[in-house]
């Protein structure tokens, strides 16, 4: 199915897929304003929180950012799942940078701060704990974050650490018993969604990766998915697909409404 579909665009690739490379992602005024943000968190070795809605492009723009380091002078430490409680993100820290944790939080905790420290006074890099879907860190977790932050007398910090997460994250750190962490962050940026016009050339673009270059999407087929996706790239991506596949259904040599109004109707249905 797949390979009739690009015949029948003449698509080199297929569109809207989530393994470009960071070169060749969209740049739309949200993905460059948190990716600039990111880059300049990691380079202070700050604390930093990125918010956005489902489908925002947050993961996206930490890519995009790890992909323009030195890698030689960093060490990434990625949690993609919080949910493994204080214990589980020193695991995972100790885990990246080599070593062999210990069985107990008494010990594993300072373990961790040991090998942070480590990590950029005698190996010369910046250790970047990135967690993703932060907004389900407790307070618990959340108050351990801020102890990693805080070294030598709290007047530096060894590592750069990241929150990604859904809007929440941002209303549960302004809790009164997280004041603590909320006046450590150094960058928060709560990503917004796509205008109509960065969502049509959001579509040219990857439409372009794939081949096709001329107009393929009809003017009120693109409206359409702006407004049904609300400008968030996920949202995008998966509607424009599936108007792709309505029209090649229907023979159709471009997408018009009519193909998108059903494939909204396909992505829409309860």
């Amino acid at each position: 199915m797949i390979d009739k579909l690009q015949a029948h665009w003449g698509f080199t690739r297929m569109p809207f897929g989530r393994s470009l490379a960071p070169s060749m992602l969209h740049r739309h005024s949200s993905h460059a304003q948190a990716a600039a943000r990111i880059t300049w968190c990691i380079g202070e070795r700050a604390l930093g929180v990125i918010t956005g809605e489902v489908g925002a492009g947050k993961t996206v723009a930490v890519r995009a950012s790890l992909a323009q380091l030195d890698h030689p002078r960093h060490s990434v430490i990625y949690l993609a799942n919080p949910a493994v409680g204080v214990a589980g993100i020193h695991h995972a820290i100790v885990t990246a940078l080599g070593g062999v944790p210990r069985p107990h939080k008494s010990t594993l905790i300072p373990q961790a701060s040991d090998l942070l420290a480590t990590e950029h006074a005698e190996r010369g890099r910046v250790p970047i704990l990135i967690i993703d879907e932060a907004h389900l860190l407790d307070h618990e977790q959340l108050e351990a974050i801020r102890m990693l932050t805080n070294h030598d007398m709290d007047s530096t910090s060894p590592l750069a650490c990241l929150l990604i997460g859904q809007p929440t994250l941002r209303r549960k750190i302004k809790l009164g018993m997280l004041a603590a962490l909320d006046q450590r962050i150094a960058i928060r940026y709560n990503m917004p969604p796509m205008s109509g016009e960065e969502t049509a050339s959001y579509l040219v673009h990857h439409l372009a990766l794939a081949g096709r270059s001329d107009t393929l999407f009809a003017d009120d087929a693109i409206t359409l998915i702006h407004d049904t996706s609300r400008g968030y790239p996920r949202a995008v991506n998966n509607l424009a697909v599936q108007s792709l596949l309505s029209a090649y259904a229907e023979g159709k040599p471009i997408v018009d409404e009519t193909s998108a109004r059903t494939a909204v109707a396909e992505v829409t249905a309860e």
